[in-house]
């Protein structure tokens, strides 16, 4: 990447983080849900009720609030941020200068992508010094889930904005998406606890092989072709929502 265009994304994402200082609710919903969540689960589980699974109660919540943060700080954040700044017919504005689709896209998410990374660091800080959790077992997969979901999440948020109407419908439309992944994804409820079918059609979630990285990166589950599989799968859903925005994406108000 050039010197010019790391200046004007750069650029693009001060104005971003600007804005959304000035937005309460974006940033009630970047710098507290998560952690909200984060509490709400650990009061929910045991030790005792995941016996039969192998986790701890400690692993579970933690590396299940690092899939917490890119849904509601990425994916839930940027959709409301894309179709604000198409509303307000900043994008179009935008593409009519010297910054290309790729620059305009990612200078929108690059605030949210680093206060949601910044966050999954304390959270991995915290789960270390304070609640007895082992420290990351491959901080390599561990990064690649957590780059690969925060891509995954950024495009998903641009494929979800080309749906919704106005930023207070994006509340609505980004729903689907966000109790399938907090539900069937692993985040809240192991998938070991499922029954096998449903386990089964979960893993095939967009978010599922992202919190599969995560555990076998910071918990040490699993092998190399489990690894193998959830980095093919990252990859293609990642593929699919890069697809779906180069497809559906607008640029200007719908009407």
């Amino acid at each position: 990447m050039s010197t010019v265009v790391m200046t004007r994304m750069r650029a693009l994402g001060r104005a971003e983080l600007t804005l959304l200082l000035r937005n309460r609710t974006a940033l009630f919903t970047a710098m507290l849900m998560p952690l909200l969540f984060v509490f709400l689960t650990r009061m929910s589980v045991t030790d005792e009720a995941l016996d039969a699974t192998g986790f701890s109660a400690g692993g579970l919540v933690l590396s299940g609030g690092l899939g917490i943060v890119l849904v509601l700080v990425v994916y839930s954040n940027l959709v409301a941020s894309f179709v604000a700044r198409r509303e307000e017919l900043l994008l179009k504005r935008l593409r009519t200068g010297e910054p290309s689709d790729g620059e305009i896209l990612g200078g929108t998410a690059l605030p949210s992508v680093a206060i949601g990374l910044t966050q999954c660091a304390v959270l991995v800080v915290a789960g270390v010094l304070a609640l007895d959790v082992p420290a990351p077992a491959r901080v390599d997969v561990l990064l690649a889930g957590l780059l690969l979901g925060a891509l995954m999440m950024t495009a998903l948020a641009a494929a979800t904005s080309a749906f919704t109407k106005s930023a207070e419908s994006a509340q609505l439309t980004v729903l689907p998406l966000m109790m399938l992944s907090l539900i069937g994804s692993g985040l809240m409820v192991p998938l070991e606890v499922m029954p096998d079918g449903l386990a089964a059609v979960a893993r095939l979630l967009p978010l599922s092989p992202v919190m599969e990285l995560v555990r076998h990166g910071w918990l040490g589950e699993g092998d190399g072709l489990d690894v193998l599989r959830a980095l093919g799968l990252s990859v293609v859903w990642c593929a699919l929502a890069v697809f779906a925005v180069r497809r559906w994406f607008r640029w200007e108000p719908r009407r």
